[in-house]
């Protein structure tokens, strides 16, 4: 699943940060929960919640500032690298990421204002956890492999549009 997605037009420590805190919010539970199963463990042994990027140094203290010792983070293969069977390969957000560039280049213009940008990736981001299935997940889409089953019906856009039409507001 997409969890976060932050626009930027620079890859800074702060926007780094700023993008590891978005998954922060919304799952921190989850990743404390698995630490508090493994904490009994030795440090090598234990079987915590991985994340994996590029080696983009920024992310590394970024990550440390928001997940210390709570979660391991993994450092990608090159793409070349995957034929020999190694694991991490970070080819799933590359696709992702480069499926919002060919929409961006499609519209040619870009966006007209930063908030129109970031309303496009939060669609974007539904649309790829509740809309398309996916074919590594065997036809199912993210929320479906993550057992969250709204009743969404075979319009998957109009029944999610029904479905926050009728959600009480938070």
């Amino acid at each position: 699943m997409v969890l976060a997605h932050l626009f930027v037009d620079k890859r800074t420590k702060q926007k780094c940060y700023e993008f590891l805190k978005q998954i922060k919010d919304s799952c921190y539970e989850q990743i404390i929960e698995r630490f508090n199963q493994e904490k009994h463990k030795k440090v090598c042994d234990r079987d915590l919640i991985k994340f994996v990027c590029d080696k983009f140094a920024n992310y590394k203290s970024a990550f440390s500032r928001n997940f210390y010792r709570i979660a391991n983070l993994s450092f990608g293969v090159p793409i070349a690298c995957k034929k020999y069977h190694l694991e991490h390969n970070n080819n799933p957000i590359e696709r992702y990421n480069e499926k919002i560039k060919d929409r961006m280049n499609g519209m040619r213009k870009g966006f007209s204002s930063f908030s129109g940008a970031e309303n496009f990736m939060n669609l974007n981001c539904v649309i790829h956890n509740f809309v398309n299935p996916h074919q590594e997940l065997k036809y199912k889409t993210p929320a479906e492999m993550a057992e969250i089953i709204l009743p969404l019906g075979r319009d998957k856009i109009l029944g999610l549009a029904r479905y926050l039409a009728n959600a009480p507001l938070i």
